[in-house]
């Protein structure tokens, strides 16, 4: 990423989550919070952001396909959407607000299906050596109430919403791996209680670590 010296360098932050925490229904809550406190917000989402990377999104949730095969696609999507999207935003002061970032791939990649966190660490090294997110906000559920909250939805379910509850406790606790090994970053946020009361520690935490 380049250095721009007139315009102060945007905040990234991420929500992370399995699925059926709730993490997506709260992105334009805080992104409205934030921009009524003066901050330009771009809320975006992977794997997704980008044209390609929507129809990267498309095979990932739908095709069946090889682990490893849906490993990389993950990190070329990210590619492409830090290229065309998340730097040139960070650049020009904007706040960018992430649906899921290389935490999810590591969680799901590597807790859920078994892959070596190894090879995850080279590739991140390659894609985006030099970002990190600012501040990861990590949705945290028992798996088996995310389920429940995911039946109740009533609609068609994606490839991984139709794993089983183990594959799901697996994703969670790789999570939370990720959380103590980068306490400073990551800020677990209980995805177990009323909706005001999450977005209330949502807004709190991130008026102590980024405003």
């Amino acid at each position: 990423m380049t250095e721009n010296h007139g315009t102060p360098r945007g905040r990234f932050i991420t929500f992370e989550g399995i699925d059926g925490a709730g993490k997506s229904s709260h992105i334009k809550a805080t992104a409205e919070w934030l921009r009524a406190r003066g901050r330009p917000v771009l809320a975006t989402r992977e794997p997704g952001g980008t044209p390609l990377g929507e129809m990267l999104r498309e095979l990932l949730l739908h095709q069946r396909m090889h682990r490893e095969t849906e490993a990389l696609l993950m990190f070329a999507g990210r590619r492409e959407h830090l290229v065309q999207v998340i730097e040139p935003a960070l650049e020009r002061g904007d706040w960018v607000i992430c649906d899921r970032f290389s935490d999810a791939t590591y969680a799901y990649q590597s807790g859920g299906r078994g892959l070596d966190q190894a090879k995850f660490a080279q590739l991140e090294e390659w894609v985006h050596a030099h970002l990190q997110p600012d501040l990861t906000l990590l949705f945290d559920l028992p798996a088996g109430i995310a389920r429940r909250r995911i039946a109740a939805q009533a609609r068609d379910l994606d490839r991984f919403e139709q794993e089983q509850a183990d594959f799901h406790e697996r994703v969670r606790l790789a999570y939370l791996d990720r959380a103590a090994a980068a306490p400073q970053r990551i800020h677990l946020i209980d995805a177990d209680q009323a909706p005001e009361i999450v977005m209330k520690r949502i807004e709190e935490t991130i008026a102590i670590h980024c405003l």
